[in-house]
């Protein structure tokens, strides 16, 4: 049983789709961590480029910065595995928003749901900024 509750959005606007292969495997035989947080973030950039943007450093004069990560696991994935990543938003404030990915297998399985905390950042100044208006109105659509 999971310690960690991954709250859900209502709903998820965007989904990335990635191919699992031999190299994402660790040694229990399954899709290791490290490459699930790889493809959440690989997710989030597809999703930003769907917004319109460049990457994660693309908002008029800030970018993102990651604040805290977390996955939960459902099921097993394994190499040559089409995997539907679908993304939303949750827990939107004046800095920044968590992004929430929901991972599924082929049969519509849940097999993971994993989570970024994410704040804008002025890295000219090194300093937290506020989320950009235009922004907060693409993911609240």
């Amino acid at each position: 049983m999971s310690r960690i509750k991954i709250d859900e959005p209502f709903v998820y606007p965007f989904a990335a789709f990635i191919h699992t292969r031999i190299t994402d495997l660790n040694y229990g035989g399954h899709v290791g961590n490290d490459r699930i947080f790889a493809f959440m973030h690989d997710a989030r950039v597809q999703y930003l480029k769907h917004l319109g943007y460049k990457d994660e450093m693309d908002f008029s004069g800030t970018g993102m910065i990651q604040t805290d990560a977390a996955i939960t696991y459902k099921a097993e994935i394994f190499a040559h595995e089409k995997i539907k990543i679908a993304i939303g938003v949750t827990d939107i404030n004046k800095y920044g928003l968590d992004f929430v990915y929901r991972f599924s297998k082929e049969d519509g399985r849940l097999a993971a749901l994993g989570k970024t905390g994410i704040i804008f950042f002025d890295y000219k100044e090194r300093r937290i900024a506020e989320m950009p208006e235009e922004f907060a109105q693409k993911v609240t659509r």
